[in-house]
């Protein structure tokens, strides 16, 4: 029962990694970006290529996975995103799917329709066996991370400059370009810290989610599910959403194999129904 509990934590933090991104241009920017989990995608196939064409090692080929990321976010959001803030959550879905779409049709064009393989280090093989609780050592190190970025982005927006200003451009736009914050940049530099985090996910996730060109599409449901079950612009209320969803569906498919995935929707309609605002909603930036 504690290995389930845990395993479904790691698979939690990977979850909260990928999916905080989504809650920062969803809840903070009041963007409906469905092509997240291209991001992610692309930071998986990144660290693919470092780790088996460049020969990378691990650490080195993630951190490098995740920029790409962001440097890719920075481009399509000052190309193409930010010419739709103002337009109906309808234009905005549609053009992220076919965002998503192209990108699905680029992974298969590029890189086929196998699973990618990585090959981790040594130092993350093996487990840390206790009474009753065996302990991955990947999968500790994902839950190490996912804290430490968890306890980093609340620091950068509480305690910040950037953070302070991020604040102020969601909760007034018109006021904060009147005290001379740049709001366009700042929502740039918002979009491509998620599309970073998301590229951190992907290439941190390939061993524990797979990873094939149909990944954005298999895993949008649970970004978006954790998002409205956190409450969209809560990094908080993100990681307490991604840990308890990602329990559910491993215990789910562990002791009901069955079932599926239906343990996880369960949880996430019984949240829904006694706050549907989730667990630290806000109210959309507008």
């Amino acid at each position: 029962m504690l290995t389930v509990i845990f395993d479904g934590i790691a698979s939690g933090m990977l979850l909260f990694l990928i999916s905080v991104g989504l809650s920062v241009t969803l809840g903070v920017m009041g963007f409906v970006n469905l092509a997240h989990g291209a991001f992610a995608m692309l930071g998986g196939y990144v660290c693919v290529l470092l780790l088996n064409q460049a020969q990378l090692p691990f650490l080195a080929a993630v951190p490098l996975a995740t920029v790409v990321a962001g440097l890719a976010g920075i481009v399509l959001e000052r190309t193409l995103y930010r010419r739709l803030y103002g337009s109906a959550h309808l234009d905005q879905v549609l053009f992220s799917i076919g965002l998503l779409l192209m990108a699905i049709g680029a992974a298969h064009f590029f890189f086929g329709d196998q699973q990618q393989p990585v090959v981790l280090p040594h130092f993350l093989h093996g487990q840390i066996n206790l009474p009753g609780l065996d302990i991955g050592i990947y999968r500790l190190f994902l839950v190490m991370t996912g804290l430490a970025i968890a306890a980093g982005l609340e620091l950068l927006v509480r305690r910040t400059p950037f953070g302070a200003r991020l604040r102020a451009a969601v909760d007034n736009a018109t006021a904060a370009r009147g005290v001379g914050i740049d709001v366009g940049r700042v929502f740039t530099l918002a979009f491509a810290l998620g599309s970073a985090l998301a590229g951190l996910g992907g290439a941190l996730g390939i061993e524990v989610l797979g990873l094939d060109p149909g990944f954005p599409l298999k895993y949008i449901a649970y970004f978006l599910i954790v998002v409205a079950v956190g409450g969209s612009g809560s990094i908080k209320g993100s990681l307490f959403a991604a840990i308890i969803l990602g329990i559910a569906d491993v215990a789910g498919k562990y002791y009901v194999p069955q079932a599926g995935a239906f343990a996880i929707y369960a949880v996430m309609i019984a949240m829904l129904i006694v706050r549907p605002e989730g667990l630290f909603g806000r109210r959309l930036a507008r």
